[in-house]
């Protein structure tokens, strides 16, 4: 049976964490493709919540849930989300990470909090999570991965090497203290005890799985315009969000996948630095804000609310091949009498597109294009399916349709797991 891709079609923050959840419920294995410990997928079952950086939302619900060999890891992290599971009486066990995968070592988080003050106005915007970094030595072929962790010997060798130069940096770059081999090698040591049953040739896991007939989820961090290839460059993150990345990210083919489902809001969020074509003034924004809770799950760093950009999300429909949407926090926008869409950008010599720009200049310049449309100005509450919407929202999802082609089967009202209306 084939698997479904669920991407991020906007700049993150789109509420993945809570459609991934809903669809685990019928998947029998859930992945998580590519990023690190910057996530920020929250969940809420029964009034509870969930908020992970680092595990794949399907291990709520139980389900085998893989960190696939295009993650970087944090084993600091992942074994304290893994502890708070446990504590709050949910099992771990289903937890299975590719010995392929890139560990992220206290150098990183040095290095990246230590690049990016250097910049100073010019800095991208990271998380300081040493994400970036990591991705960097994987590309070097320096970096460290998971299965180095089952071995002392080439663990320690591996480490040694690195400090070598990392330290080098430090010292004479930023003025910073060195780390001691000693002191990294035994926290390592102990993280790799912990983790060791845990380790897994998941590529051979997931395709077992299709095999024999499972169904099997695979979820992106971040979102399509933070892909480091096809995203606003260079105020991305360092891995790709696409969907095309979940083959790489978890090592199965292409034929395996026959259905894409891209993640936006009813709006458009973007945290950090970067150009924002739809981006709301602060009165309006700020409203939406507070209703929405746009503030990031891992940094706390209130988020840049815009009108939906019909522009960037037609971008992201061509790019992943998004076969269906679902559309989160409609609910947000009962508010307003009047909304705005973004259905074209003003590019500087004067001509008008309805197309994303190839070229950076010519998006950091751009102009919205804004067409106005009625809001509904009532709760969603009460609604049990999209039939059962407001006209005025009906006509908002229906709009989005016809300037995409591409249906919306999920509407998000809420916060709660339950709140997710369908066709």
């Amino acid at each position: 049976m084939p698997a479904k891709v669920v991407v991020g079609a906007q700049w993150g923050d789109e509420g993945k964490g809570k459609i991934v959840d809903l669809l685990a419920q019928e998947s029998d294995v859930v992945c998580r493709y590519q990023g690190g410990p910057n996530a920020g997928h929250t969940v809420i079952v029964d009034g509870e919540t969930f908020k992970f950086r680092q595990l794949p939302s399907g291990i709520v619900s139980g389900k085998p849930s893989v960190l696939g060999n295009g993650c970087v890891v944090d084993p600091e992290v992942l074994l304290a989300e893994m502890d708070d599971l446990e504590e709050r009486g949910l099992s771990t066990e289903p937890l299975k990470v590719s010995g392929n995968a890139h560990l992220i070592m206290p150098w990183h988080i040095a290095l990246d909090g230590a690049s990016e003050k250097r910049l100073g106005k010019l800095q991208i915007g990271t998380t300081r999570r040493g994400i970036g970094p990591a991705y960097a030595d994987k590309a070097a072929r320096i970096g460290i991965r998971v299965q180095d962790l089952l071995d002392q010997k080439i663990l320690r060798q591996k480490i040694e090497t690195a400090l070598a130069e990392k330290n080098t940096w430090l010292t004479r770059i930023y003025g910073m203290e060195p780390f001691e081999l000693e002191d990294v090698a035994g926290r390592y040591e102990e993280f790799a005890r912990r983790l060791r049953p845990f380790v897994a040739d998941t590529s051979l896991l997931v395709d077992r799985a299709l095999r024999d007939g499972k169904r099997v989820l695979l979820e992106g961090a971040q979102g399509t315009l933070l892909d480091l290839d096809h995203g606003t460059y260079p105020f991305v993150t360092s891995s790709n969000p696409v969907a095309g990345a979940a083959c790489t990210g978890i090592g199965i083919g292409p034929t395996r996948i026959d259905e894409v489902l891209g993640v936006a809001k009813a709006y458009v969020t973007r945290v950090g630095e970067g150009p924002f074509p739809s981006e709301m003034d602060e009165g309006v924004g700020g409203r939406v804000r507070e209703l929405g809770q746009e503030y990031g799950t891992v940094t706390g760093r209130s988020r840049r609310p815009g009108w939906l950009d019909l522009v960037a999300l037609r971008y992201a429909v061509r790019l992943n091949g998004i076969t269906s949407l679902a559309l989160t926090k409609l609910d947000v926008l009962s508010d307003f009498d009047e909304l705005q869409v973004c259905v074209g950008y003003r590019l500087p010599d004067g001509t008008e597109t309805a197309d994303f720009p190839a070229h950076q200049s010519d998006f950091h310049h751009c102009e919205p294009v804004f067409e106005r449309v009625a809001g509904w100005g009532e709760r969603l509450d009460d609604c049990s399916s999209v039939a059962d919407l407001p006209a005025a929202a009906r006509a908002y999802v229906e709009l989005v349709e016809r300037e995409l082609d591409v249906t919306v089967d999920l509407v998000g009202t809420g916060a709660a797991r339950e709140q997710v209306l369908a066709r």
